[in-house]
């Protein structure tokens, strides 16, 4: 396994590959990432327990997407079965997916317990009917502790982009696949930059196109009903589009072969 450079242009086609592959298979891609949600609403139920749980299961959830975006980008319908496949590889790469978990859950945990210590007590302020006011966007703006969760979401996030991938696919340890990652996504920071953002552009055009159906259809009430299934189906999309980062950013010696 070798990292490999891309020019930073190949951000957008990973976008690009993403949501062709999804829509190859979109039953079968969305309906993976739903059960995965549905997995994690049901363990969240248990108080702290589920929740580190869910989270402890993030690494595993995304490798198995992974796996099902291979299927589909070979014409193969992912079944139901593909979201474990982190846990198919053996006693050994179980083990070192659930530590991975673990890692990942106490990471997280981490950043919000920190970021929390920075942020100010503010009451929600809402209009009348429950809409967001302005107000209420610019105090959460100007909590700090939104800005420093984000300051340290994005080393944790890096850390473990490409971690399931290296651990189930290559055998590289947990601690050593948070190192590559973080290294392959600093060597390849343009292109994970115009990647992020044109998921930011993909995200904007659908808010568009939502809210000009919304005033065509029946305005608000159509605008509630319509929001919580793009957001779930461009979730999907864009995990689909995480296995070509990962795929792009490593030579294995069949690779280097060809």
């Amino acid at each position: 396994m070798k990292l490999n450079i891309v020019p930073a242009r190949t951000g957008f086609l990973w976008v690009k590959l993403g949501a062709q592959t999804f829509f190859r298979q979109p039953l079968g891609m969305a309906g993976l990432f739903f059960m995965f949600m549905a997995t994690v609403s049901v363990l969240s139920v248990v108080p702290l327990v589920g929740t580190l749980a869910a989270l402890a299961l993030v690494p595993a959830a995304t490798l198995g997407l992974m796996a099902a975006t291979r299927e589909a980008e070979q014409g193969r319908f992912p079944m139901p079965s593909t979201l474990v496949t982190a846990f198919r590889g053996g006693p050994s790469k179980t083990r070192s997916m659930l530590i991975l978990g673990a890692m990942y859950a106490a990471g997280l945990m981490l950043v919000l317990g920190v970021s929390a210590l920075f942020a100010t007590d503010m009451s929600p302020v809402e209009l009348p009917g429950g809409d967001v006011s302005p107000e209420r966007v610019r105090d959460l703006l100007a909590n700090p502790g939104l800005w420093v969760a984000l300051v340290l979401y994005v080393p944790l996030l890096m850390a473990f982009w490409h971690a399931p991938a290296l651990v189930h696919w290559h055998g590289v340890s947990p601690f050593k696949s948070l190192f590559f990652s973080l290294m392959a996504c600093w060597a390849n920071k343009g292109a994970m930059l115009l990647y992020s953002l044109g998921w930011m552009v993909v995200i904007m055009l659908a808010g568009m196109v939502m809210n000009l159906l919304a005033a065509l259809l029946g305005g608000t009430a159509m605008l509630n009903l319509l929001i919580y299934p793009l957001v779930l189906l461009l979730a999907a999309m864009f995990h689909t589009s995480i296995w070509f980062t990962v795929r792009d950013s490593f030579l294995t010696s069949e690779d280097r072969a060809a």
